[in-house]
């Protein structure tokens, strides 16, 4: 029965139109289940303590004026040494300003001579990655023949018939 409804089909078509289209079913002749592998990156941090060297100084510091104070007081004693009457009076003034530069000098070169090296632990971290391999359904691939041609559908489920559409052009 449902030969001859498509050949009157077809009939009827042929005589008004210049293309035909037709729907049939093909049986699945296999149906077998796809899975696909995915692989997934999970981060983490991995953490660990690292000794750095850190320049230290037990020396004076510019913060801390104590060679420009020297150095002044000394200055204005030598300097009033030195003259008298009025001249007594510069001479101490311009001592005292002489020796805080030469005690201000005296600093940064001690300084310079007592500073090290020490070692101060800190924490360093680097992020790594865990991969895991796993398979994933994908569906059914359902194979089916049709006039020498192999049809493949993949679908979430097991096809008995896969549906099919031929156009004929004349």
């Amino acid at each position: 029965m449902k030969k001859i409804t498509i050949i009157l089909t077809t009939a009827i078509l042929t005589l008004q139109a210049g293309s035909l289209t037709l729907r049939d079913e093909v049986k699945v002749t296999s149906s077998t289940p796809t899975y696909k592998t995915i692989t997934k990156r999970v981060p983490y941090q991995e953490c660990w303590n690292e000794n750095v060297p850190v320049q230290k100084s037990s020396g004076y510091t510019d913060d801390f004026p104590i060679g420009t104070i020297i150095g002044g007081v000394a200055g204005g004693v030598i300097g009033h040494q030195v003259g008298g009457g009025r001249g007594k009076d510069l001479a101490t003034v311009g001592g005292a300003i002489i020796g805080s530069i030469v005690g201000h000098n005296f600093s940064k070169n001690d300084y310079r001579r007592d500073s090290y090296t020490t070692y101060e632990s800190q924490k360093r971290c680097v992020t790594r990655y865990n991969e895991n391999e796993e398979e994933k359904f994908i569906g059914y691939k359902n194979i089916a023949h049709y006039k020498g041609k192999r049809i493949t559908k993949i679908s979430n489920r097991r096809l008995r018939y896969i549906p099919i559409t031929i156009r004929v052009h004349y």
